[in-house]
């Protein structure tokens, strides 16, 4: 009887890790498809997170650097490939922002690669949003950095005001803006595929 609850024991046990591990596979290999950008300092401990948590509730797979990222991450490779796999980011503004070079180079990446971005200005207004001109970056930098803040500026978002707002209603209208924004890119994709499978005309 023993031996038999051992070997039950066993198989539950180590038996079964090669089904564990090919779980765990596909959850490492799982595209993100909602990029959080944001200055740490600011907003990791109540948007950043509390919109993270938010959206693995409703079945979503975004990324935010200390939830998604382990040890060992090369951290320019993983921004980058989330960012390049991502449906939509979402910008969370705050006053110091732009004194971030990754807060800068994701926004900056996002844009460029023709990302849906969602502005959230967090305790900034957008006309406080001004480059900082940090001497280690290169020019090439501050072009993208600026043009950046720029196309974000004038993108229609939420505002949030820490000392008033209520943060659960914030992160429920971003998760709304998200959810209804990926109904269009896949209603999007259907048609072009629509498109695609159309016979051409003779």
């Amino acid at each position: 009887m023993q031996r038999n609850v051992a070997m039950s024991f066993f198989q539950r046990r180590f038996l079964s890790q090669p089904k564990l591990q090919q779980v765990m596979a596909r959850r490492v290999v799982e595209p993100c498809d909602v990029f959080l950008n944001h200055r740490s300092m600011d907003t990791k401990k109540t948007v950043a997170t509390l919109m993270y948590d938010h959206l693995k509730r409703h079945g979503f797979n975004p990324f935010l650097d200390n939830k998604t990222m382990k040890p060992g991450d090369k951290l320019f490779d993983k921004i980058n490939r989330a960012v390049m796999e991502c449906k939509i980011g979402v910008a969370v503004l705050s006053p110091r922002y732009t004194e971030s070079y990754f807060c800068l180079h994701e926004l900056a990446l996002l844009l460029g690669c023709n990302k849906k971005v969602i502005p959230i200005f967090c305790d900034v207004k957008p006309s406080q949003l001004r480059l900082v001109n940090n001497p280690k970056w290169s020019q090439d930098e501050l072009r993208r950095f600026r043009w950046a803040l720029e196309e974000v500026k004038y993108t229609v978002g939420l505002t949030f005001n820490s000392s008033k707002g209520n943060l659960s209603e914030i992160v429920n209208s971003a998760s709304d803006i998200i959810i209804g924004s990926m109904i269009e890119l896949k209603n999007e994709e259907r048609m072009q595929r629509k498109r695609k499978d159309l016979p051409i005309p003779l």
